[in-house]
């Protein structure tokens, strides 16, 4: 492993960290959050334990990371000049057996979220926050667009419907989430509610 120290606390090279993400992403996939150990990521990356509890500090910002950093990009920097444009391709960054896969994890994920509360916090923190506060610049600019009205009050709704809509399309129909499903979707529910024609 390569790493340079800086005082009490290592710095893994940025593709030794990317490594080391995907193997707790194939471990998670492999056996779910519970059975997941720092002792196995240790092993599966040929790490030291110390060096991981060093660098994240424990399993759920380890693991909460990780999925962040699985993400395809900054959703602040999705700007086609429409919100429609922009909502499509946010579902468009990931292959549709790539969004199967990731749907997979996250709900396994959703459900060790509820019982560890340390595992909630690092979500918030690392991953639902920074997230919600990219996409609050997508929809800013929407309205500075004068696309959405600043006072619509399917505003404060609209990542409720975009994840509603991923989490729910297995248990509903049975079926992965698609990007055709999707961009349907965001052109049938998200854009009418906030008074965004179509076409």
């Amino acid at each position: 492993m390569t790493e340079v120290a800086t005082g009490r606390r290592s710095r893994i090279t940025p593709e030794r960290e990317a490594e080391l993400y995907e193997a707790v992403l194939d471990l998670l996939r492999e056996v779910g959050y519970d059975a997941l150990t720092m002792d196995a990521v240790a092993a599966r990356t040929r790490s030291s334990k110390a060096t991981l509890y060093r660098q994240w500090g424990g399993k759920p910002e380890l693991v909460a990371k990780a999925v962040r950093h699985n993400k395809p990009g900054s959703i602040a920097d999705i700007d086609t000049g429409s919100l429609r444009g922009d909502l499509h391709v946010l579902t468009s960054r990931e292959d549709d057996c790539t969004m199967q896969q990731n749907a997979a994890l996250m709900r396994g994920l959703f459900m060790a979220v509820h019982n560890d509360p340390d595992l909630l916090t690092a979500f918030k923190e690392l991953l639902v926050e920074p997230e919600m506060a990219e996409f609050q610049r997508v929809v800013q600019r929407a309205i500075e667009r004068g696309e959405v009205r600043a006072d619509c009050p399917a505003l404060d709704y609209v990542v409720h419907m975009l994840v509603g809509a991923f989490a729910t399309r297995t248990l509903i129909d049975d079926q992965p989430p698609t990007q055709t499903f999707l961009k349907s979707y965001i052109d049938a529910v998200v854009l009418p509610a906030l008074g965004v024609p179509v076409n």
